[in-house]
């Protein structure tokens, strides 16, 4: 059949429309495409701002794009490019300098993708899946702050469109040496086989913020890029410095590094060792444990993170509650409301310091107590406190505790601004009653450099003797109820030398109650009286008053009145309580009312220190009354019995009166000492 001329000018044009793509496709199978490499290394290294080669061999082949569609289209049979190249290189930007600029940011032995051709057509790079075989990463950071892994934006966008599907890896390392935070970690990953949910796992070691780190864990063979909702499964187990966190659960949104979801484990000696890990300032804790349930972002500044419904034990208490930080500006936030049922009172101990040598040893602090001092002399890192915010408020229901110490309930909002620490209030049941009190650590450096300017406030409200006293023998059987209030200032950086600087005032009342007798007759050395109440039996004497204000002047408590009146005796108290030095000087004067037996009545003097407090008494005074005792039995036995009976001052028990006398009438001194004047 003669064809005409349009027909063999249509005929021709089809021919060349298909013979076009096919030599295209010839053209690109059969091409050497190592001589583009040059060509490709100088464009790839302009675009990102640092060196950038493929010294191995670059081939592309083409293949069919697998398709999990029931239907197949016409373009699930059109074959995709796919580009290999080995032995690929990316270094570090030029702003790197010395002996970091050597090192290579990145090398893979290859790299593998295809190329959806149709979204070429519309500017659009897709690439359905990136694989990477036995990738080495090193991420470098100096001291200046200058690092590899900060690409530049370019000043005009491109009208291209990149679009990452998923990546895939295969066995290779991270390494981390940052001079900012003193951090050399290096993470060797490798595939897993016939694990239904994790695809690699991961060991990691070396040292971050100068403690050492170890642990690992797994993920994901598959990271999607695309389906922004699909979780990608993690699970990790790290160790240092004596602390551990466990993690197992999700992330999705992965381009944002957003959405974590996991169970999270801690545990270490104490919650403090947690800031080189985690950079978030928390107490001064014994031995502690916790798991919950983790949510938040991984923002480039922090994100925001709430642990939630967790629960553990710290020391022998239980604890439990909610935390949220926020990596907010200008200062990190923490916010939360924890509780426990039952708390040990010592585990409060290492707050202060005041825990013992082997519960600082197992903390990771030095024990630094001098041997005979009793106020903890641990100092307080002041320098963190500025670096968070915190608003957290915590109860405990049940405090167990030594019988020395009757607490029984805990409640206090803990409160830190700008390096200023507030505990208002900080309340406790104590020995039947309350003890109320307002605290504030200003820590911010702003008052004193490398310490704490302190103010306290503090109220005890209907304190039974009996309760808080237990252990005194003589006291078993004392009711009563004592108030009192204290108001102080002080520097210092410790709790030692706060309270060794202090300036204020301290008051305690007993308006009413009884007291053990024998107790009374043994501070007074009434010694016939001792035997008959030990035959008899013990009773009680009512206390009509008890009275004492010391001032407080740089830790050197001084007594301004102290006194104690019952309807057997009464007790002048005087001298001082340094707070400083740790030592004691007091006088007590008993004065008994009545007839007693064979007084020895002397003054007894207090002193020593808070660890090894010695009571005394005036041996000289002793002697005489018992040396003109024993004159007077040669002459009249009958009437050598007179210097030892004490028919006392009588009855006078009004508090308003003694307290009045207590301020004109001098206390003995101590021998060789000169009689202080009356105030």
């Amino acid at each position: 059949m003669q064809l005409s001329r349009r027909q063999k000018i249509a005929l021709a044009g089809t021919a060349i429309l298909v013979a076009l793509p096919v030599a295209a496709v010839v053209t690109l199978l059969h091409t050497d495409w190592n001589r583009a490499k040059p060509w490709l290394n100088a464009r790839a290294s302009e675009a990102l701002g640092r060196p950038f080669s493929i010294d191995g061999d670059l081939s592309l082949t083409w293949q069919q794009p697998g398709s999990a569609a029931a239907e197949k289209t016409w373009r699930d049979y059109l074959p995709w490019p796919h580009l290999q190249a080995k032995d690929v290189r990316l270094g570090n930007p030029s702003a790197m300098t010395g002996t970091l600029e050597q090192a290579q940011l990145a090398t893979v032995s290859q790299l593998a993708f295809s190329l959806n051709p149709l979204a070429l057509l519309n500017k659009k790079i897709v690439i359905p899946e990136l694989r990477f075989d036995t990738p080495q990463v090193r991420l470098l950071r100096s001291k200046d702050g200058k690092n590899n892994w900060t690409f530049d934006k370019q000043d005009q966008p491109s009208p291209w469109q990149l679009e990452l599907q998923s990546v895939v890896f295969s066995k290779g390392s991270v390494t981390l040496d940052d001079g900012v935070t003193k951090t050399a970690m290096r993470a060797e990953v490798d595939t897993i086989a016939g694990d239904a949910r994790y695809g690699i796992a991961w060991t990691l070691s070396g040292t971050y913020r100068g403690e050492s780190v170890q642990g690992g864990g797994k993920a994901g063979g598959v990271l999607s890029l695309q389906r922004q909702g699909t979780p990608f499964p993690i699970q990790a187990d790290m160790r240092a410095g004596g602390s551990s966190v466990a993690i197992e659960g999700t992330l999705t949104r992965p381009t944002d590094l957003a959405a974590l979801d996991v169970r999270l484990k801690l545990s270490g000696p104490s919650m403090a060792r947690l800031y080189p890990l985690t950079g978030v300032l928390l107490p001064e804790t014994p031995h502690f444990s916790t798991e919950g349930h983790l949510t938040g972002t991984l923002a480039p500044r922090g994100g925001e993170w709430v642990y939630d419904k967790f629960s553990g034990r710290v020391g022998s208490s239980d604890v439990a509650g909610k935390l949220a930080f926020s990596a907010s500006t200008p200062r990190k936030r923490l916010t939360g409301d924890v509780h426990s049922r039952l708390l040990q009172f010592s585990d409060l101990g290492p707050l202060v310091g005041a825990d013992s040598s082997a519960s600082k040893k197992e903390r990771g602090v030095p024990s630094t107590q001098p041997a005979g001092r009793v106020l903890p002399v641990e100092t307080f890192r002041t320098e963190r406190w500025t670096s968070l915010d915190a608003d957290v408020r915590y109860t405990a229901d049940k405090i167990t505790r030594d019988a020395e110490l009757p607490i029984s309930k805990l409640d206090t909002h803990v409160v830190l601004t700008d390096g200023v620490l507030s505990l208002t209030p900080l309340n406790f049941n104590v020995a039947g009653g309350t003890l109320t009190s307002q605290i504030k650590l200003d820590g911010s450096g702003k008052v004193i450099a490398n310490g704490i300017a302190a103010e306290l406030k503090a109220s005890a409200r209907h304190l039974h003797i009996q309760q808080l006293f237990p252990r005194l023998p003589a006291l078993q059987a004392s009711v009563g109820e004592i108030n009192g209030d204290a108001s102080l200032s002080a520097t210092g950086n410790s709790v030692a030398t706060l309270l060794g600087s202090s300036n204020g005032e301290v008051r305690a009342l007993i308006n009413r109650g009884s007291i053990s007798k024998l107790l009374l007759e043994e501070m007074g050395l009434n010694i016939g009286s001792v035997v008959l109440a030990k035959l008899a039996g013990d009773k009680q004497v009512r206390l009509n008053c008890m009275a004492a204000d010391f001032v407080v002047t740089k830790g050197l408590m001084r007594t301004r009145q102290f006194i104690v009146d019952t309807d057997d005796a009464v007790l002048n108290i005087d001298g001082t309580v340094n707070l400083g030095n740790e030592r004691l000087d007091l006088t007590l004067q008993p004065d008994s009312k009545g007839l007693r037996i064979f007084s020895l009545r002397s003054p007894l003097y207090v002193h020593g220190t808070f660890s090894q407090p010695d009571v005394s008494v005036d041996k000289g005074v002793l002697a005489l009354r018992a040396g003109g005792a024993l004159a007077l039995a040669v002459v009249a036995p009958v009437a050598a019995l007179l210097p030892l009976v004490n028919t006392g001052p009588g009855n006078d028990s009004e508090c308003t009166a003694l307290l009045a006398r207590a301020r004109a009438q001098p206390v003995a001194p101590k021998p060789g000492k000169t009689p202080r004047k009356s105030r």
